[in-house]
């Protein structure tokens, strides 16, 4: 139906005919002569209807906003002074000989230029959404995206195999989707949060390297990165250590970047190890393009007379720790205030902390409503450490550990961009030696920090005696500008360790094999040492094209409540369906009964 798309038609055309298809972007009448912005999804183009051709020029007085064309016409250039150089179309117009009305229009619900129309209503009308210029980029992007990424892994000599989407409910991570079986009363598929367990068997399979882009469920609540169903880039390799896989999979992102950026990256991107993260930045994923750093002062606290801090540097789980603000003594009492209520969000209880107004003047130069509480040699080890100047202020932190972390590691980033910080480009890097389990305090559990099948690093399975607190994985991610965009592991292939590690997590033998069983089957007949990674693809497109959400580089995304506005779905289902499946649905409480 057409020769050409409307965004690429310019100078090289010129007194060619063309036949273009696309919406009406935008339609003006100047003085008889009639101009039609028509656009695709390479872009637009201005067509132009001469009221000389009678018949064409009636039709076009006709036409509206998002009706949609098919134009045959000659491509001639812009009268002089009418060049718009911020188009790739914007030195030719095309003089509109035939015309066809291929679809009319209602008036959308919103106007495709508008900025301020609210995600419901975009995601009610996404079709309506879905064309509006940026939303066109990020999908193209996205598919340039994903190509790169295949020829990469392909040229690499990875395979393409896909996994079951059906599979069977898992016992870590978020909650699962799950699907009832009318062929199997009473039992239920579940929905993969990731094809972990396939892609290792796939590894005993002896297929080597596979990968897949594939979509993964998980029933969280969510936020601004977070999906119920989103797609990974996962991969897995046999015969490779983390070195391997790390090497090979920052040669494939900085090629990413480099053919659908034309932006250089670092090369070998840094490393740091989680404890370091946290000791400097509170935060396993740090965003190194903000020069902030915490400062541990939890060893010159224990005997301060002040028990806000005391307390916090005496209890082994506790942390006290201080965040130099570069120029902060100019913050006003309402916005420490502000602040202070920020960090009340990750549990922090307060925020001290001491205006540097002239270092030279010693006490006097300070100010602080806790001044009093600090010797003297307290204060001097304070302001060294930080390294504090005049203007700056200092925020203090002091509780458990984890909440100081937490806190203290969201008030550096926002404070980062509040205070306009942010480093340009982008800083990749790479976090490792993660702890192998975390303490469950509301269970009173170890639970892995990764997913149970992550190798920890130790040679034998009689290693990990002891307390399972200071055991260190062989696990990786990949931050980038502080978004967690992968992460991966070495993976147990003896089934001895793999026992031992589901011991130190409480799972007993029993339970492991109801779970497990086939995993622990295959462990048995030859399992090559392998390991992989899984990248957020939603996440790295977000930040590659800079959205502010993964919602906004998805095609049809759910809201923050799980529902689909276009669809309206979930919804209620007949009752004859319920009742093949053998569910009878209790009534929600406080509902009346019939």
């Amino acid at each position: 139906m057409r020769t050409h798309y409307c965004g690429i038609v310019d100078e090289s055309l010129l007194d060619q005919e063309v036949t273009l298809c696309g919406w009406v972007n935008r339609r003006r009448d100047h003085g008889g002569v009639i101009f039609v912005d028509l656009r695709d999804r390479e872009g637009l183009v201005q067509v132009v209807f001469d009221p000389d051709r009678v018949e064409v020029f009636t039709r076009a007085e006709r036409i509206r906003s998002e009706y949609v064309l098919r134009v045959r016409g000659r491509v001639r250039r812009r009268p002089e002074g009418t060049v718009n150089p911020d188009l790739r179309t914007g030195a030719i117009e095309v003089l509109g000989l035939e015309l066809e009305v291929l679809n009319t229009a209602e008036t959308p619900p919103f106007q495709l230029d508008e900025d301020d129309v609210g995600e419901d209503t975009r995601l009610r009308y996404r079709y309506v959404d879905l064309r509006r210029p940026m939303m066109q980029t990020r999908l193209q992007m996205r598919a340039r995206i994903t190509a790169t990424l295949r020829r990469f892994l392909e040229a690499n000599g990875f395979l393409d195999i896909e996994t079951p989407m059906l599979t069977k409910a898992t016992p870590e991570g978020a909650r699962d989707y799950l699907v009832p079986s009318r062929t199997h009363p009473g039992s239920f598929f579940a929905l993969p949060q990731s094809p972990q367990l396939f892609k290792q068997l796939l590894m005993m399979s002896g297929l080597d390297r596979y990968y897949q882009i594939v979509r993964c469920f998980r029933d969280e609540d969510l936020r601004a990165d977070r999906q119920p169903e989103f797609t990974q880039l996962d991969i897995e390799t046999s015969f490779m250590d983390e070195e391997g896989i790390m090497g090979l999979m920052e040669q494939m992102v900085r090629e990413l970047f480099a053919q659908v950026l034309e932006v250089p990256l670092h090369d070998p991107f840094p490393r740091m190890t989680y404890a370091e993260a946290m000791h400097r930045f509170g935060s396993d994923k740090p965003d190194l393009r903000i020069p902030l750093e915490l400062v541990e002062l939890t060893d010159v606290m224990g005997e301060v007379d002040f028990k806000v801090f005391s307390g916090p540097a005496k209890d082994p789980h506790g942390r006290v720790a201080a965040l130099r603000v570069p120029g902060g003594g100019a913050l006003t009492r309402k916005e420490i205030e502000d602040y202070t209520g920020f960090v009340g969000r990750y549990g922090a209880k307060g925020l001290a902390y001491i205006k540097v107004n002239d270092l030279n003047a010693g006490r006097e130069g300070l100010q602080s409503p806790i001044l009093k509480f600090l010797p003297d040699t307290v204060v001097v080890e304070i302001l060294d450490r930080s390294g504090a100047e005049d203007g700056d202020l200092i925020f203090f932190g002091a509780d458990k550990a984890r909440v100081v972390n937490e806190s203290m590691g969201a008030l550096r980033v926002k404070l980062g961009h509040d205070r306009g910080l942010v480093e340009r480009g982008w800083r990749p890097l790479w976090v490792v030696d993660f702890p192998m389990f975390e303490l469950d305090e509301k269970e009173g559990r170890w639970v892995a920090l990764h997913h149970p099948f992550t190798a920890p690093r130790a040679e034998r399975p009689e290693d990990l005696s002891g307390d399972p607190g200071h055991l260190v994985s062989r696990a990786y991610d990949l931050v980038l500008n502080g978004t967690e965009v992968g992460g991966g592991s070495v993976r147990i292939h003896t089934m001895a360790m793999q026992q031992q590690v589901f011991e130190l997590l409480g799972i007993k033998e029993a339970e492991a094999r109801e779970k497990f069983g086939f995993l622990l089957d295959a462990l048995k007949y030859g399992c090559p040492p392998h390991g992989g990674i899984a990248f957020g693809l939603d996440r790295l497109v977000m930040l590659m094209t800079g959205a502010q959400s993964i919602r906004d580089v998805m095609a049809f995304p759910k809201t923050q409540t799980a529902a689909c506005p276009l669809t309206q779905a979930p919804a209620p289902v007949e009752q004859a369906q319920l009742k093949e499946l053998g569910i009878r649905l209790r009534p929600a409480p406080g509902a009346q009964k019939d």
